[in-house]
């Protein structure tokens, strides 16, 4: 009963974030605020975490390759082909729902206990729309960008531990990558990316907003809001892969 009570109350909250901005100047303003807070601070983690897994996933395919039937261009595609459609857009959205999710859920949550949003209210102003529209609208736009930078780096990270471990050659590893590449399989990570950013944002925000108690209750609230997105967006994956590449 409690979940669909919250599945309820989160669809309400949808509808109210929706409304019009009431001073469109100062949602722009917000909008490159929230830009620079979700996507350009999270710059460095994607970085990392894609050159060195791109290494791993290109190694580990390099090691396992003991059938000479295969082709030897297989580690390339490999390593193209699991960045493409599952690593980029599905595990680093999990690591930007626990970095990105966490902060959202504490900040609005803070802003709850300490009763700043009931002095917006009290304002006229709609708090929905003004602390969480900004942050949805930012994570939709920027968030394909980070897993675009997060693909390229991964096949690069790929590509420098085959040529430092000489199990390839660059050759070799690039035409693996234009094998069989299908512009399709991009444009699907990317449609999962605007899913995924919109559900961790909108969910953090909703454990943020309707927290009550005390500063305990806002790490509650933060932990819960990491726990749901991860959730949210292992079934989204399965739902969205169904749908678009069966």
């Amino acid at each position: 009963m409690k979940l669909l009570s919250n599945i309820g109350k989160y669809l309400i909250m949808l509808r109210i974030i929706f409304s019009k901005p009431e001073k469109w100047k100062v949602f722009r303003i917000r909008v490159f605020t929230e830009i620079e807070q979700i996507g350009i601070n999270s710059i460095f983690i994607v970085a990392l975490m894609s050159t060195f897994m791109g290494g791993v996933i290109a190694l580990q395919t390099a090691s396992n390759m003991s059938n000479p039937l295969l082709p030897s261009y297989t580690v390339g595609y490999i390593t193209q082909s699991s960045t493409i459609l599952e690593f980029s857009p599905t595990i680093i959205s999990l690591i930007l729902a626990g970095k990105i999710g966490s902060n959202i859920a504490s900040e609005i949550g803070t802003m709850r206990v300490t009763e700043q949003i009931d002095a917006l209210e009290i304002m006229g102003v709609n708090s929905l729309t003004f602390l969480v529209l900004p942050k949805i609208t930012a994570a939709v736009f920027f968030f394909p960008i980070l897993v675009v930078f997060s693909m390229a780096l991964s096949l690069i990270g790929g590509w420098l531990s085959l040529i430092l471990s000489g199990l390839t050659s660059t050759e070799i590893y690039v035409l693996g990558i234009r094998s069989f590449f299908e512009m399709s399989n991009v444009w699907y990570a990317l449609t999962k990316t605007v899913v995924f950013g919109f559900l961790i944002v909108s969910i953090a925000s909703f454990y943020g907003y309707y927290t009550k108690g005390g500063s305990l209750d806002v790490g509650r609230s933060s932990t819960q809001a990491v726990v749901s997105s991860s959730i949210a967006i292992l079934i989204a994956n399965f739902l969205l892969t169904q749908m678009i590449l069966l």
